[in-house]
């Protein structure tokens, strides 16, 4: 598994954008929790042709071709106990992957996008929300946001223009749908442009999900 042409702290898959370079953009993407990068390496024949599609690979194993950004444990009540120190590291690697893939495909923040399914979409928020400056936009399918994060969060005006794209399933059995409800209100009152929708099914991306995120980062590209 490698990254061709890139030199990158996190492995991955790599599908090279048919634009010209001037109008490429970027589109990162990490996978959820046992899951690994050719989970949604599968997803880039749907994305639009203008985006390299960089699908990373989280560094915790967790069993054959099983990784995680950062284990947990869950509690009595419902709610989670991260590994503060595996989170904060793998936030610092997603950063500084971004930064670097951006500067080596010659993609400037402004047309970055990155993006996960559940844990990989709270990879996504964090880094939003704490480091904005790397990109345009994020995709966030059937996930939370850390409260961990929250402290870290930059002032609101350094968010101003970002665009969001938040989805989640009615039926979701492994993160609830009252997860997306606080992310959205934690969303809400910031400077960014939120697309929420929810989707009849349970912890997967459903195919009219799938269809309107496509959608959505094409009308990034149309836009700029």
């Amino acid at each position: 598994m490698d990254t061709p042409a890139l030199q990158l702290p996190l492995n991955g898959y790599i599908r090279p954008a048919q634009a010209a370079p001037e109008q490429a953009w970027l589109l990162v993407l990490m996978h959820g929790v046992g899951s690994n990068a050719q989970d949604l390496f599968s997803l880039a024949p749907y994305v639009p042709p203008q985006f390299h599609v960089l699908s990373l690979q989280a560094p915790y194993a967790m069993g054959p071709d099983a990784f995680a950004w950062f284990q947990f444990s869950v509690n009595p009540d419902g709610s989670r106990t991260i590994a503060a120190d595996q989170e904060q590291h793998s936030r610092a690697l997603v950063a500084q992957t971004v930064r670097q893939a951006a500067e080596q495909l010659g993609v400037p923040p402004e047309r970055v996008v990155v993006g996960g399914f559940s844990q990989g979409g709270i990879m996504s928020l964090s880094l939003l929300l704490t480091q904005p400056a790397l990109l345009h936009a994020i995709c966030v399918w059937h996930s939370r946001l850390l409260p961990e994060v929250l402290p870290l969060q930059v002032p609101p005006a350094q968010l101003a223009g970002r665009q969001v794209w938040l989805s989640h399933g009615t039926q979701d059995n492994v993160i609830p749908l009252t997860s997306a409800h606080l992310t959205r209100a934690r969303l809400e009152p910031l400077p960014v442009q939120l697309r929420y929708h929810e989707y009849p099914c349970a912890h997967t991306i459903h195919p009219d999900e799938l269809r309107d995120c496509v959608q959505w980062l094409q009308g990034l590209t149309a836009a700029a």
